[in-house]
């Protein structure tokens, strides 16, 4: 960080908290909140069929997934505050069109760029959070920034049920319009710095990861309505790997690539990414999977069910939280990550080994959603933490949008095998929901054994470049 940031004004921590919070709490709800809303739709836009009304949750997951590694990129190159009042703008601006659309194609396209938007902000979010914040609490604020987003994935149906039930479907988009406009605001008080000239990234590499991203991100969502032998499923799977390689590849070869891949020369930050894709595997998988089992075998109802597992959304954010600020340089990113990890194995065994047909709310179900709410909360901020910690301050946006994007990817696989052993299954029965909890067991001990390589040995920062010719009292510092 150079000498003219440092001297700068900064806003307060808790400024900053607030608003790298907000912005990963508002884009990972937008992921959940609208799950129960497709009968509501049904009854306005009459005509559609379920699969049609499917897209207002697959585009959403395939622009986010798809424009995250690009993002990160972004917020390092033209600054921070920059692509965050940008990404919360088009998000907020997505959000009303998805609020009032007239029809469903209006719809459709307002919930793909809503994906764009929340995209541009989870990188600058953290980076907003990490920059200016004090050393010695980082690790605080990314248990915040990580215990966001844990009680938004969790609270999301809940949240929406209620507003459906109570409003109809267009608020669960409306309620971000509000929040958004706050969020903006609270943006004026970031420090803005002038970015260093001619750092835009690669446009062509940058449109290949995001097409490459997207296309496999489509492939894995959709192979199970499709068929994994479908000729789309296999044309966008082969595509989108083949679009990929060739941005990944790219970026080795510009001056300023679309992503940095320097930064998988780090072993931590490597190993942090496998970790969030076999994390991002079991969490997506193991959330829906219990709205499911309580729906379809203990005969909840969905409002019913997504408050059942409110008590694990507030766990998680307890311990994301509670780990930052209590034990603080005395956690590491392996403990965190490999005891969060044990847990979730843990209930994962038990939850098979018993999962009953008849309902044990108090003496089986809360106690397995707390602990493994505590677990999920340790692994979120133990596995940001490595990956934003363990590069330089100049790439903290970047790395944040490739372990985000990693995450996002393992989701959608994790739902695709969630998806698979369902379809054709007997859902009244517990036999499919334990074959699922079966796979999130695996795929979370998969990421605490590559939890084990972890470490974090901050990095200094990167030295100018030797052909920059300073100029006397100019800054090149992102903002």
């Amino acid at each position: 960080m150079s000498g003219g940031e440092a001297s700068a004004r900064r806003p307060g921590y808790l400024t900053v908290a607030v608003l790298g919070a907000g912005a990963m709490f508002l884009a990972i709800l937008d992921s959940t909140i609208a799950n129960l809303a497709v009968s509501d739709m049904q009854e306005t836009f009459q005509g559609a069929s379920i699969a049609d009304f499917s897209w207002v949750i697959t585009l959403y997951a395939i622009f986010f997934a798809a424009l995250l590694a690009p993002a990160g990129r972004l917020a390092d190159a033209v600054g921070r505050r920059t692509l965050y009042g940008a990404g919360v703008g088009l998000f907020t601006l997505a959000s009303l069109a998805c609020a009032v659309a007239p029809n469903l194609p209006f719809l459709l396209v307002s919930r793909a760029v809503q994906g764009a938007g929340a995209a541009a902000m989870i990188p600058a979010s953290l980076a907003v959070i990490l920059f200016d914040t004090p050393p010695v609490r980082r690790m605080a604020a990314i248990g915040l920034w990580s215990a966001s987003g844990s009680a938004a994935a969790a609270i999301g149906p809940s949240l929406g049920g209620v507003l459906i039930d109570a409003f109809g479907w267009r608020t669960v988009f409306l309620i971000n319009v509000p929040l958004g406009i706050a969020l903006m605001l609270g943006a004026r008080s970031v420090q803005k710095t002038r970015p260093p000239a001619g750092r835009v990234p690669d446009v062509l590499g940058t449109l290949a990861l995001a097409l490459g991203m997207g296309g496999v991100v489509l492939g894995v969502t959709q192979g199970s309505d499709w068929g994994w032998s479908d000729p789309r499923t296999l044309g966008c799977l082969l595509a989108g790997v083949a679009v990929l390689a060739y941005g990944v590849l790219r970026a080795r070869t510009r001056p300023v690539p679309a992503i940095d891949t320097s930064l998988w020369r780090s072993r931590t930050f490597s190993l942090a990414n496998v970790v969030s894709f076999f994390y991002g595997a079991a969490l997506y998988a193991w959330l829906l999977c219990g709205v499911l089992f309580l729906v379809n075998v203990w005969r909840y109802s969905e409002l019913k069910a997504g408050f059942v597992l409110s008590p694990g959304a507030l766990f998680s954010a307890l311990a994301a939280i509670g780990i930052g600020r209590v034990l603080g340089k005395r956690a590491s990113p392996r403990l965190m990550v490999c005891g969060g990890c044990l847990l979730i194995v843990g209930i994962g065994v038990w939850l098979v080994a018993v999962l009953p047909a008849e309902p044990h709310l108090v003496d089986l179900w809360l106690p397995t959603t707390v602990i493994s709410g505590f677990g999920m909360g340790a692994v979120s901020t133990g596995v940001s933490t490595a990956a934003a910690l363990s590069v330089p301050p100049e790439q903290f946006a970047g790395a944040t949008g490739l372990n985000m994007a990693a995450r996002q990817v393992g989701g959608a696989l994790g739902i695709a095998v969630l998806a698979s052993i369902l379809a054709g299954a007997d859902t009244a029965t517990t036999t499919p929901f334990a074959h699922v909890l079966l796979f999130c067991t695996v795929a979370a001990g998969i990421a605490g054994l590559a939890g084990l390589g972890l470490s974090l040995t901050p990095r200094p920062p990167k030295p100018s470049a030797p052909a920059t010719t300073p100029t006397r009292g100019a800054t090149t510092t992102t903002g």
